[in-house]
């Protein structure tokens, strides 16, 4: 299925669900060269969306939606915004084995394209304009996440998995809860021990990589996309929440916000590797 056929049935599907993302197109002038292939039919990646609570944005947190822009919440959570709530697990049935999990992300990561890069908590806060805002390239208070937000949100909505929102806490765990917050998930910890090839190979779509800034700190995160990226150079993808400038294979200037990248052995996302998360078993 293609974006637009994609996009189609998003449209045809409105009614009964009012999700508001995607955030929308790429800006005007862009035009990705890359792209997701899915071995799965994308209508059942995503049948679980037009459900409550995932059809209705107005659910993305515990805080009652009329309470989104009140004073006790700006007083509280200033800049970021109301927490997300803890997705519940998806439906049992059909083959869910974790080939279909991990396409399962890619397509709510897909849906997401296009999401500025805000430090927000969830995707369809809006806070006006005299909020408190922390700056960022996108230069005005939109909807939006930022980095680990975004991973959190893919596992979170995606699979009712909900990792910790801070990157560093992110990086360093070990465990996190259940789907639905049941349980434990034990993590899988990769390291870079064969060079830029051998990681690649090690690497699976739904992986989660850390990447350290010039200090040698945690401060940014980004998804594995593995066999379902289409690149015009072969080169792998991933996907991720910034609002830092990448290029793509032609040259031209990424957006920001949520989009599919290159990873490249002579990009900072390689050199500044610290080590990846395997959740999906």
């Amino acid at each position: 299925m293609t974006w637009k056929q994609f996009a189609t049935l998003l449209a045809i599907s409105m009614s009964c669900c009012c999700t508001s993302w995607p955030a929308g197109s790429q800006p005007a002038g862009y035009q990705s060269p890359y792209s997701l292939a899915f071995t799965v039919p994308v209508e059942q990646l995503v049948a679980v969306d037009y459900s409550f609570p995932r059809n209705d944005f107005r659910q993305e947190s515990d805080i009652p939606y009329q309470e989104w822009y009140s004073e006790s919440t700006r007083q509280r959570y200033r800049s970021w915004g109301p927490k997300s709530r803890q997705y519940p697990p998806l439906p049992q049935g059909g083959n869910m084995d974790a080939a279909w999990m991990r396409q399962r992300l890619l397509a709510v990561a897909q849906r997401m394209i296009g999401l500025p890069y805000q430090h927000h908590h969830i995707p369809d806060w809006e806070p006006p304009s005299d909020w408190p805002w922390k700056q960022v390239a996108f230069g005005r208070q939109s909807k939006g996440l930022d980095c680990s937000n975004f991973s959190s949100w893919l596992y979170n909505y995606g699979l009712g998995i909900k990792l910790m929102t801070k990157v560093d806490e992110q990086a360093a765990a070990v465990e996190v809860p259940g789907p639905g917050g049941t349980g434990t998930v034990q993590l899988e910890v990769i390291y870079d021990d064969s060079g830029y090839d051998g990681l690649v190979r090690k690497l699976k779509a739904g992986d989660l990589l850390y990447i350290k800034n010039k200090q040698g700190e945690i401060s940014h995160v980004i998804m594995w996309v593995g066999e379902y990226g289409r690149a015009p150079d072969g080169a792998p993808l991933i996907v991720d929440c910034t609002d830092t400038e990448r290029r793509d294979c032609k040259g031209n200037a990424i957006p920001q916000g949520v989009q599919l990248r290159p990873f490249l052995p002579n990009s900072w996302y390689y050199k500044s590797f610290s080590h990846a998360h395997r959740i999906i078993q």
